[in-house]
């Protein structure tokens, strides 16, 4: 290793470990070692140094013997003349680094120094890790960048944040160069930052970028499931993330002791570093997959440079429309003073409408504006939308309508400047100025899906027309036939059963993260993620017949009750690396699927209830059993098998299969407002098809009570059903 390098990390990481040192000590004479720390909305503590020490810090007591461990890491400064041809002293400095980083972004709130402020987020919450999960493992984040410093001027600096985005790349940015930071640059030129558009700034100080590490740790023991411990479980993290995480980090502007520092203790995670400033190269491989460290790299060659180098594979469809696109401008906002045109909402009526053809039937790449286009309306104008696609494919299915249509929405939030919301019939779509001015039409979104489709359903889309109305006589007369095709499609989805199918469909996207999770997608059980169910599985399969998305025999019916079958065992056991061989599809007790790390809710057995409370991963408060979300997602997820405790999505409580092998919805004694609110109507509709009509109004949420006493006395007082039920375990 560079002697430098190994001297600056080496000299960083003494200047680091004693400012935690001070820090602590000055805390705990304001605070005392009892006072409690940690991050907030999460259950890994401080994450970093669970995953590297295996000990959990909740108080300010615990860090006295953290930091005394960190301590002996340190090798003594090397003296400028002494050649090091090895990365251990400066390996063990850079771990030693992470740990006093989150150590100090730790103590910052007890001594008045808030980490969310401005644009500033701060630490991750476990709900945001688990939320993003989906895009981690189906592909639409690869991979992420801690961009740490800042550019030279502004306009660099959204040009290299726009460069990240449009490769689907999740950008963390912390530190600063010079007082000047990367958030701040991109804060001046407009550009929205949030989780949504991949555009996430930490904190102004080195320390901050800490939690991005920390973002790297938890997703090995969320998705993993790999628990920390000694020294084997921390290198069992350490090569989790070289293996699955693909992160790098991009070094920008000068680079001084502190992020040598920082950048030795990202190395042990396999991240290597790309720096845009002449400091030493390390090329050998060895602790990363290539190169540890390459500079001297321009900004434009940065993004490409660093896929290069941290193995990562990117494939990106080249569309024909005049702005950038990808996943990560799905979350930017078109805002009233940015508005050229906009569609739907309370203002006009917008809906989309795909229709599946034969192939005669079916002009290929056919787009038309029929009405107004976007340079002939005033600016800020509100217009009629219907988007009708026409597809025709030798492999399309009428049941693959809905699945097709409802990527609409995805597809139309892509391309930057242009904003699409709801679906169906409930869309609102506006056009920014700047999309307009750099030359988008309303055409072009025709442009989008024409391309999307093509490239995403090629074994089921052979050919796509798309007519785009803004005329509201065209709009009006299109209406009830699209509502019809609505309506039609819901009933078909609302009769099928799990009965009436041979064939179940595996999910097994998850496995890059959770090697021996697999879920299996009922048409009365949608994915623990909520975004599969089981026709997204029949038509992801016949894109794909050797992905994810598997069919799965059914065969012999062990058990009705509880939702046993032969082939869905047996497949099961070689689907899990043999770590599970049976699996009820209706019970949460006697073999449960499965959880990943990215359901949206967590079902658990309430004790002296005889029920059950459903928590989703937006909610942060405490529940009934003790734990809040976070705690209870850490024992359902990573690939295991809890009795008791299950993942779901939400939309599962409404099927009539919830549970049924342990009582069903009638064991449902508490939930968030969030799922009530969500689910509304629906569920009150399913508790009246059961024949408890005011079942709704006995489960209690978290404005009732979120203690297990109290709890227990309202169910008594609302004669809820549970109560007589008996108890499940």
């Amino acid at each position: 290793m560079s002697r430098i390098i190994a001297t600056a990390a080496i000299r960083g990481a003494h200047a680091c470990v004693a400012r935690a040192e001070k820090m602590l000590s000055e805390t705990e004479e304001r605070h005392g070692r009892d006072k409690a720390i940690g991050f907030e909305a999460t259950a890994y503590a401080l994450p970093v140094t669970l995953a590297l020490l295996g000990k959990r810090v909740m108080r300010l007591g615990d860090l006295d013997e953290v930091l005394q461990e960190i301590r002996r890491w340190l090798p003594p400064i090397p003296d400028s003349d002494i050649w090091l041809p090895y990365l251990g002293g400066a390996l063990d400095a850079g771990a030693a680094t992470l740990i006093a980083h989150e150590t100090v972004e730790a103590l910052k709130p007890l001594n008045g120094h808030d980490l969310v402020y401005d644009y500033w987020l701060g630490p991750t919450a476990d709900g945001i890790l688990r939320e993003q999960g989906i895009k981690l493992v189906d592909g639409r984040m690869p991979g992420f960048a801690a961009c740490v410093g800042a550019l030279p001027d502004d306009e660099t600096a959204e040009r290299l944040a726009r460069d990240l985005q449009e490769k689907n790349i999740l950008v963390f940015m912390g530190s600063n160069t010079n007082g000047e930071t990367m958030a701040g640059q991109l804060h001046r030129r407009g550009v929205d930052m949030n989780w949504e558009t991949f555009l996430v700034p930490y904190g102004p100080d080195t320390s901050s970028i800490i939690h991005a590490l920390g973002f790297a740790c938890r997703a090995a023991m969320t998705f993993g499931g790999l628990h920390p411990g000694g020294l084997k479980e921390a290198r069992d993290i350490l090569m989790y993330n070289k293996r699955r995480v693909f992160a790098f980090v991009l070094a920008l502007g000068d680079v001084d002791d502190e992020k040598y520092a920082t950048a030795a203790g990202a190395i042990n995670f396999g991240f290597p570093v790309i720096a845009d400033t002449d400091i030493p190269q390390i090329l050998p491989t060895g602790i990363c997959t290539y190169e540890h460290v390459v500079s001297n790299v321009p900004y434009k060659e940065m993004p490409s440079r660093a896929i290069e180098v941290r193995g990562l594979k990117i494939t990106s469809l080249d569309i024909p429309i005049p702005v950038r696109h990808g996943p990560a401008f799905e979350g930017e906002r078109v805002r009233k003073e940015d508005l050229a045109i906009e569609f739907g909402s309370k203002y006009t009526r917008a809906y989309e409408y795909l229709k599946s053809r034969r192939m005669d039937e079916v002009e290929d790449e056919r787009i038309r504006v029929i009405g107004p286009e976007i340079g002939d309306v005033k600016e800020a104008a509100q217009l009629p939308l219907a988007i009708f696609v026409e597809v025709a494919g030798r492999k399309m299915q009428v049941d693959f309508e809905s699945i097709l249509e409802r990527h609409i929405h995805s597809f139309l939030s892509e391309p930057m400047g242009v904003m699409h919301l709801g679906q169906r019939d409930t869309v609102w779509l506006r056009i920014s100025k700047k999309a307009r001015d750099a030359g988008f039409r309303i055409e072009h979104l025709g442009v989008m899906l024409l391309h999307k489709l093509k490239n995403d359903f090629p074994a089921i889309v052979d050919k796509v027309q798309v007519t785009l109305f803004t005329n509201k006589e065209d709009v009006d007369q299109l209406y009830d036939e699209a509502v019809a095709a609505y309506r039609r499609r819901d009933e078909r989805m609302g009769a099928m059963t799990d009965e009436s199918v041979d064939v179940f469909y595996s999910c097994a996207l998850c496995q890059s993260y959770a090697p021996n999770h697999v879920c299996i997608i009922t048409p009365q059980r949608l994915g623990l993620c909520g975004a599969y169910n089981w026709l997204d599985g029949k038509a992801a399969h016949e894109i794909n017949p050797h992905g994810g998305n598997q069919p799965v025999a059914k065969k012999e019916l062990l058990d009705p009750v509880k939702g046993k079958w032969k082939g869905i065992n047996e497949f099961l056991e070689v689907a899990t690396n043999g770590q599970f061989q049976s699996f009820s599809a209706y019970s949460m007790i006697d073999d449960p699927m499965t959880s990943c790390g990215c359901f949206e809710c967590v079902a658990c057995v309430l004790p002296g209830t005889g029920g059950i409370m459903v928590v989703d991963r937006e909610y942060r408060g405490n529940t009934p059993v003790g734990m809040n979300f976070s705690s209870l997602a850490e024992i359902t997820g990573g690939g295991q098998q809890t009795p008791g405790f299950v993942g779901i999505g939400t939309l599962y409580v409404l099927s009539k299969k919830f549970i049924t092998g342990d009582g069903g919805l009638p064991r449902l004694v508490w939930t968030t407002t969030n799922i009530k609110q969500r689910l509304g109507e629906k569920l009150r509709q399913r508790c009246a098809e059961m024949g408890l009509p005011d079942l709704f109004d006995k489960i209690a949420d978290e404005t009732v009570c979120t203690d297990l006493e109290p709890l227990i006395e309202h169910l008594a007082a609302v004669n809820h059903p549970a109560l007589g039920m008996g108890e499940m375990i």
